[in-house]
């Protein structure tokens, strides 16, 4: 599991910690997650909002409007979207995935659960996310918050990552240990 105090020192992880304190004194945490998630789902989605995070022609101002023009139109929490409209204007939202990376993980850290990052060839119904959570929380011992990705290249199985550990069997990587053992 990623230390916490590592998380601190990095410019994103800074910025987590700051809205991970607004949030417990509000009592948000569970609210401002949500709304990073729905943000976290939109940067995956959306070629503009990839290219308004990452623009450096784009004035503080500029980008400020645009970031609170689409916070307002997904309802983002009001913690969230003035953390966006700091990291524009100081033109840190190219920060923001690694952001809401290290909320996730000081979130659940606070909740005693343990981050596994999840990478399948197929998107995970809520029935698979489940049972996953039920075996790592088996091996782990503890409760398990997983984030899913998608990458076809695997194609089947799974590619889990806990901390410094990783559970790798897609069958890619299955292929590729059968192909070197063929050559000898």
């Amino acid at each position: 599991m990623e230390n916490s105090s590592g998380i601190r020192a990095s410019l994103a992880g800074r910025y987590a910690t700051a809205l991970f304190a607004l949030a417990t004194e509000n009592k948000a945490i569970d609210t401002v997650e949500a709304s990073l998630a729905s943000l976290a789902k939109a940067m995956s989605e959306s070629d503009d909002l990839k290219t308004l995070i990452s623009s450096p022609v784009l004035s503080r101002n500029d980008a400020g409007k645009a970031i609170a023009a689409i916070a307002k139109k997904m309802k983002l929490d009001k913690l969230t979207t003035n953390v966006l409209g700091v990291l524009a204007a100081n033109r840190r939202l190219d920060k923001l995935s690694a952001v809401i990376h290290a909320f996730t993980i000081l979130a659940s850290g606070h909740r005693g659960e343990v981050k596994a990052d999840v990478t399948s060839a197929h998107p995970l119904d809520d029935g698979q996310i489940n049972a996953l959570k039920a075996q790592l929380k088996k091996r782990v011992g503890s409760d398990v918050s997983v984030s899913t990705s998608v990458d076809p290249s695997l194609l089947g199985g799974l590619v889990v990552k806990i901390g410094s550990q990783m559970i790798d069997s897609s069958i890619k990587t299955r292929l590729n240990t059968l192909s070197q053992a063929m050559k000898g």
